[in-house]
C-alpha cells in the first residue's frame, strides 16, 4: 500500500536499559524570552501578579459585560416592565405558598436539572420549603433579567447570568447550617460530630491548597494497579510523550492498529480506568491491536512547546512508530476531546498533503468549529486571553488548579456547594471513584500551546473559518477523505453536543454520528455492561450528502439501549480489512522502536 511517511525523526534510546530517555525527536527547545520594553515588562508582571491573586480571570471582562447589560437595560422600558410583572408574579407565588393556597399543587419553583443542593426530603417541610422557594425565585427572576437584550452582546448577556449565578449560589439557604435540614438533621443525629469532621476536613483542604500537594490515590484506586492497569508496554518516548502497545488478548488480531490521542489537559487512563470501565481493555478483547499516547506533564522549562509540535511531535510521531511496529497497515485514528481536534487538524493535514495512513478517524467529545463552544466560551475574549498569557507568561504553563476552578464553575451547584456542604457541615469524606480519583490527577498546559490554542481555535474559530495553517498552508476539513465516526454527549458543558455535530457541517467523507447519555466523561466511559440506563442515538450521512439540522436529526433519530462502544467497534472491523494472522511483536527493535518499560510508564506519574 502507497503512503507517504512524516518526516519526524523516531530515535533510538540515549542510554541503554528499560525506561531510558529519548532524544528529543524534534521537538524545539524553548527558546528565551525576547526582549520588550521594560515598561512592557513591568505591565506584564502586574497583571500576571493580578491573575494570581483572581485565578486567572480577568476583572476587565465581566465589568465590561456588565457595563453592557446595564446600558442596554437602561435603554429598555419595556423589559423593565417585563422585570417588575416578573417580580410581581414570583412574590404572589411566594405569598400563596406560604398561605397555603393549593396545598397539593407542586410548588412553583424548581431546582435546575443538575442541582442536587435540595435534593433532602426535608427541604418540602416549612419553613426550609419557604427558604429554598423564595432562593429560586430570585434565580428564576435574574434568568429573566439576563435574558439577551436587542443590541446586547449575546455574550455578556450570557456573562452577566453566569456572574448572577456564582452570586446567588454565595447566599443559598442550602450553604447555612441554620437554614439547611439536612445539616440541622445530622447535627442533631451525631450531637455535633459532623461539624467537627467537616471542621477537620476544611482545615485539611485548606492546607492542600495553599501548599498545591496531593493526597496520594486511596486504596484500589492506585495507577498501574487498579487503575490504568491494562497490560502493555512503552515503546517509545520522547520529550512530548511515551508510547503504549497494549499486548494482545486474543489468538488473532484485526489487521488495522488503533491509535488513541487522549487530551493533555488530564492523563489518558480516563480510557482505561478500572478494569471494568476500561475502554482500552475491551478493544484488546474484541482484537483491536491497541496503541495510546501518554502526554508528558510540561513545566516551566517546556513553555515554548506549541500546537505545531503537538501534532509533529506528537501525534504524527507516535503515527510513524506504529507504522514502523505494524507496517504497510492503515491505522484507525481515535482523538478525545482536545486529542480529537488535534487528530482533527492532523487529518486534514495528511490529506492535504497525500499522507494515506489512516483507515478511519473517531473524534469523541471533540470540537473542530468553536462557534458554539458553551460556557467555556464565559471565559474567552481579548482581554480574557490576554490576562492568561501574562500569567503564563510570568509561570510557564497554566497551572492544574487554574483548569479545575473553571470546569467546576461551569457547575458550582453540584461541584462545588453541594461538595462543600457534604464534606464541612456534614462531614462526609468524598467516596473514590476510577473517575474521581483520575479528575483529581490534573496537569499542566505549556504556555505557547495554550495561547495558540486560546486565539487560535477559541477565540478566532480558524479552523473551520478557513484560516487555520500548517506549515505555512491552510488546511480544510473537507480533504479528510477517510470515514469518520464522531461521539458526542447529552449533558456535556466542556463540548457540547450541537456543538460536537457540526462537524457534519465542514466535512464530506462518510460520516457516523453517535449522541450518548451521560457528560463530557460518563458519556464516554459507557462500558456495554455498565450504566443500564445507558442510551444512545445514531445517525449515519454518506459521503456528500447534504447536511440536516441538529434538531431535525434529534427529532427523527432512533433511541437505542446499552452502550454504544460495540457498535463502534464493530464499525471500526467493518472498515478494515480483517483479522491478521496473529498479533504484531511488542515494538520493532530492527526498526527503532525499542520497549522501554511496562505500561503505564512513566509520565502518567508526573506531578
Amino acid at each position: 500500500m502507497a503512503r507517504k511517511a512524516s518526516k519526524t525523526a523516531i530515535t533510538k534510546p540515549a542510554v541503554s536499559g528499560a525506561g531510558a530517555p529519548m532524544v528529543p525527536a524534534g521537538i524545539p527547545q524553548p527558546a528565551p524570552k525576547e526582549p520588550v520594553h521594560p515598561r512592557q515588562t513591568l505591565d506584564r508582571s502586574v497583571r500576571a501578579a493580578m491573575a494570581q491573586l483572581s485565578g486567572g480571570v480577568s476583572a476587565h471582562a465581566f465589568i465590561g459585560a456588565w457595563t453592557d447589560w446595564l446600558y442596554h437595560l437602561g435603554e429598555s422600558p419595556g423589559r423593565q416592565l417585563e422585570l417588575i410583572e416578573r417580580a410581581q408574579r414570583n412574590a404572589l407565588a411566594l405569598t400563596a405558598l406560604a398561605a397555603g393556597v393549593d396545598r397539593d399543587s407542586p410548588p412553583p419553583f424548581r431546582p435546575k436539572p443538575f442541582d442536587h443542593r435540595f435534593g433532602h426530603p426535608d427541604w418540602q417541610k416549612e419553613p426550609f420549603r419557604m427558604w429554598q422557594q423564595g432562593f429560586l425565585a430570585v434565580q428564576d427572576w435574574w434568568d429573566h433579567a439576563t435574558d439577551h437584550l436587542r443590541g446586547l452582546r449575546p455574550e455578556d448577556a450570557d456573562r452577566v447570568r453566569f456572574m448572577a449565578r456564582q452570586a446567588l449560589d454565595t447566599v443559598s439557604p442550602s450553604n447555612f447550617p441554620v437554614l439547611n435540614p439536612e445539616i440541622l438533621a445530622a447535627t442533631l443525629a451525631s450531637g455535633g460530630q459532623n461539624l467537627i469532621e467537616g471542621a477537620a476536613n476544611f482545615a485539611k483542604d485548606f492546607y492542600r491548597t495553599v501548599t498545591q500537594t496531593h493526597d496520594p490515590a486511596p486504596e484500589g484506586f492506585r495507577v498501574g494497579q487498579d487503575l490504568a492497569c491494562t497490560p502493555g508496554t512503552v515503546v517509545f518516548r520522547n520529550e512530548l510523550f511515551e508510547l503504549i502497545q497494549y499486548a494482545p488478548q486474543t489468538a488473532a488480531v484485526q489487521a488495522e492498529p488503533v491509535l488513541i490521542v487522549p487530551a493533555w489537559i488530564m492523563k489518558y487512563y480516563i480510557l482505561d480506568l478500572s478494569p471494568h470501565d476500561s475502554m482500552v481493555r475491551y478493544l484488546v478483547g474484541q482484537g483491536f491491536t491497541v496503541f495510546m499516547i501518554s502526554w508528558t506533564n510540561p513545566t516551566a522549562a517546556q513553555a515554548a512547546l506549541s500546537l505545531e509540535d503537538y501534532r509533529k511531535s506528537g501525534v504524527m510521531t507516535a503515527l510513524d512508530a506504529v507504522g514502523r511496529i505494524v507496517p504497510d497497515r492503515r491505522v484507525h485514528a481515535v482523538g478525545y476531546c482536545l486529542g480529537g481536534t488535534m487528530l482533527a487538524i492532523a487529518a486534514a493535514t495528511m490529506a492535504r498533503d497525500g499522507d494515506d495512513r489512516l483507515a478511519t478517524v473517531t473524534l469523541m467529545a471533540a470540537q473542530v468549529d468553536f462557534a458554539e463552544a458553551g460556557e467555556l466560551l464565559l471565559f474567552v475574549d481579548e482581554s480574557q486571553v490576554a490576562f492568561l498569557e501574562d500569567m503564563m507568561w510570568d509561570q510557564g504553563y497554566l497551572d492544574r488548579p487554574q483548569m479545575a476552578r473553571t470546569f467546576s464553575t461551569i457547575r458550582s451547584e453540584d461541584l462545588i456547594w453541594s461538595r462543600a456542604v457534604r464534606r464541612y457541615f456534614l462531614g462526609q469524606q468524598d467516596q473514590p471513584t476510577d473517575l474521581g480519583v483520575w479528575s483529581a490527577d490534573t496537569t499542566r498546559m505549556p504556555a505557547r500551546m495554550h495561547s495558540e490554542y486560546l486565539r487560535g481555535l477559541f477565540l478566532e474559530n480558524r479552523l473551520t473559518a478557513g484560516r487555520f495553517a500548517v506549515e505555512g498552508r491552510v488546511i480544510a476539513l473537507k480533504d479528510i477523505c477517510v470515514p469518520m465516526f464522531v461521539i458526542a454527549t447529552e449533558t456535556d458543558h466542556i463540548a457540547p453536543w450541537k456543538s460536537v455535530y457540526k462537524t457534519q457541517l465542514f466535512t464530506d467523507c462518510d460520516l457516523s454520528f453517535v449522541l450518548t447519555s451521560g457528560g463530557h466523561n460518563s458519556g464516554i466511559v459507557n462500558p456495554p455492561d455498565g450504566d443500564p440506563r445507558s442510551r444512545y442515538r445514531r445517525g449515519h450521512r454518506p459521503a456528500k450528502a447534504h447536511y440536516e439540522g441538529a434538531d431535525r436529526w434529534l427529532n427523527t433519530a432512533e433511541t437505542r439501549a446499552g452502550s454504544w462502544w460495540p457498535e463502534w467497534a464493530g464499525w471500526m472491523a467493518d472498515h478494515g480489512t480483517g483479522a491478521a494472522a496473529a498479533p504484531p511483536a511488542t515494538g520493532a527493535p530492527d526498526r527503532g522502536v525499542f520497549p522501554l518499560c511496562a505500561a503505564p510508564g512513566t509520565y502518567v506519574f508526573q506531578t
